[in-house]
């Protein structure tokens, strides 16, 4: 009876070492892949909102100006508008890309 237990204690630490030692020499490539991925998408967002937080820097001092050169208000605002809409188109090819250029 004692040596029935003794051998299947043996056959179960062969049978965890073996699992043991498959499961070690899983690659950890994939994960990094992904972490490359998620930190290029990151690094987008990041330049779109720059972007687009210049846009609106620059579209603020443009009217500011147009208004102090005494310009009419509605064509400041339309300058501003523009320089504006123009800023977010740079920021969404930024972040998503140019129409012709594929994503990976």
């Amino acid at each position: 009876m004692n040596q029935t237990v003794g051998r299947r204690a043996r056959i179960g630490i062969v049978v965890l070492a073996a699992a043991g030692l498959v499961l070690s020499s899983v690659p950890g490539h994939s994960q990094t892949q992904g972490m490359e991925r998620r930190q290029n998408r990151r690094q987008n967002r990041d330049d779109a909102r720059e972007t687009r937080q210049q846009g609106r820097h620059d579209a603020r001092d443009a009217k500011q100006e147009c208004k102090d050169a005494g310009g009419n208000r509605i064509d400041c605002r339309h300058q501003k508008r523009e320089m504006k809409q123009d800023a977010r188109g740079e920021a969404r090819d930024q972040k998503y890309g140019t129409p012709g250029e594929t994503t990976k």
